[in-house]
Formats: structure tokens, C-alpha cells, sequence
């Protein structure tokens, strides 16, 4: 079948319809990624490709009061990231560090922003950061962030743009939330593996039975404050915990 244009369609029906596919086309390439690391730098890389303005992306966590960048397209992300936390202040950090209340910023020019931010916003006009976005990507039970959108100039991003970016950040949360399920499930299976294998080291050496080795990995564990996946690793390259 093919489409025809009637030539009452705006360039804004073709515009969006186009974006409307380009965002199912990403979405199934999101959730074909075969690890977490790769879905994450799918998600920022289509951020550059569909979000109008967009000169750079990166994901910002926060884990209690440390920063980490996930991601980046550009090094302007991380040295944006990493004045945020130095500063203790600027736009990412405070959309990433709440659950509750605004969940999106969008900020015209930087310049305009001293009184907000009266350390970041003149340094971050120094790196070059002109206009930026934020959108809240996700929460847990410890870590906070976001998908932070970066131009170059001043007033780059348009309602239109912020719309992509939260469609963008919907999608993307999904497909990260599914990425880390099963990255979790993968080092669940591979812990229990190890556990086994150092009980069979432990049994075969001090024939002990199961139950009385993994008694010695699990007393080991809470005596040196090591976790258990961690000990039977040592054994399973040492042979023994002596």
C-alpha cells in the first residue's frame, strides 16, 4: 500500500508522523539491547538523533551524594555532571534528586539562570552549554537520575522538542527498567553458580557436607562484612579462605 499525500496535510502532520514512527522504530531497538550499558547508550545516542536542539545527552545518577554519568554522546556532559556535583547545585541535579514535584526542566538560556544557580550557570556557559532539558528517568529504593539533553545555543529546545524529550524519557524508562531486570536476574543466576562452586571447593577440601559449607561462606561473609558472592569468589581463585 502506498501513502499518498492529499496536500492538505501540514508540514507539522508529516513532521510528526515521521517522528512517530522513527519513536517505534527506537522503542523496538531499545528492547532488542543485550545489556543495560548498551540500552543506555541507545537511549542518549537517540536523543541527539530526535530531540530538535539536542547537541549532546547523557544519564545523571545519583547515589546518596555521589554523580555518575552514564552514557555520554559528548565530554560537555560529563564535565556538566561533574560541576553539578562538586557545586552541590544546577538544573540536572535537582530534577535527578527528587521523586515528588517537578519531573521536567527546560531552560532557555543558561545565562538567564544565575540567580538560580548563581555558581553553575556561569561556569556551565564557560564549558558552552547554551540551553539545556531534563526529564526524571527513573527511581529506586537508593539511586535517582535522569536524561539530561544539552545544545550548544542559546533557546534550541521548543515545546516541540520537550515533547519529544519526555516520549524520549517514557520510553527509554521502560526499556532501562527492563534492561536492569534482567542484567539483575543474570548476576542472581551467576552468584548462585559461584556459591555452589565454593561449596564443592570447600566440601571436596575439609569434607564437610553442604550444608556445613556454605555455614563456613556465610560466617565468613558477616565476620569480614563481605558479601557472600564476593567470598565464594575468593574461593573459587584461591581453592580456600586461609
Amino acid at each position: 500500500m502506498r501513502l499518498v499525500r492529499t496536500g492538505r496535510e501540514s508540514e507539522d502532520d508529516v513532521h510528526w508522523g515521521r517522528f512517530a514512527q522513527q519513536m517505534a522504530s527506537m522503542a523496538r531497538d531499545l528492547l532488542a539491547q543485550d545489556s543495560v550499558d548498551t540500552t543506555l547508550r541507545r537511549i542518549t545516542a537517540s536523543a541527539t538523533e530526535l530531540v530538535e536542539g539536542c547537541d549532546a545527552a547523557g544519564i545523571l545518577v545519583l547515589h546518596g551524594e555521589r554523580v555518575e554519568t552514564l552514557a555520554p554522546t559528548d565530554q560537555l556532559v560529563t564535565d556538566s555532571d561533574q560541576l553539578q556535583e562538586r557545586l552541590r547545585e544546577g538544573p540536572c541535579f535537582d530534577v535527578a534528586h527528587t521523586s515528588e514535584g517537578e519531573q521536567v526542566f527546560r531552560i532557555a538560556d543558561l545565562t538567564g539562570e544565575h540567580s538560580r544557580w548563581p555558581a553553575y550557570a556561569p561556569q556551565a556557559h564557560e564549558l558552552g552549554v547554551g540551553s539545556m532539558m531534563g526529564f526524571l528517568l527513573f527511581t529506586d529504593d537508593e539511586d535517582l537520575g535522569a536524561l539530561n539533553l544539552y545544545s550548544r545555543k542559546p533557546g534550541a529546545f521548543t515545546e516541540a522538542s520537550e515533547l519529544a524529550g519526555w516520549l524520549l524519557a517514557s520510553h527509554a524508562a521502560v526499556a532501562f527498567s527492563s534492561a536492569r531486570t534482567h542484567a539483575q536476574m543474570e548476576q542472581a543466576v551467576a552468584t548462585r553458580h559461584a556459591i555452589g562452586e565454593a561449596m564443592g571447593i570447600l566440601m571436596g577440601r575439609h569434607h564437610v557436607t553442604e550444608e556445613q559449607a556454605f555455614d563456613v561462606l556465610r560466617r565468613y561473609s558477616q565476620q569480614h562484612n563481605i558479601k557472600l558472592r564476593e567470598v565464594a569468589r575468593r574461593v573459587c581463585e584461591q581453592g580456600d579462605l586461609t
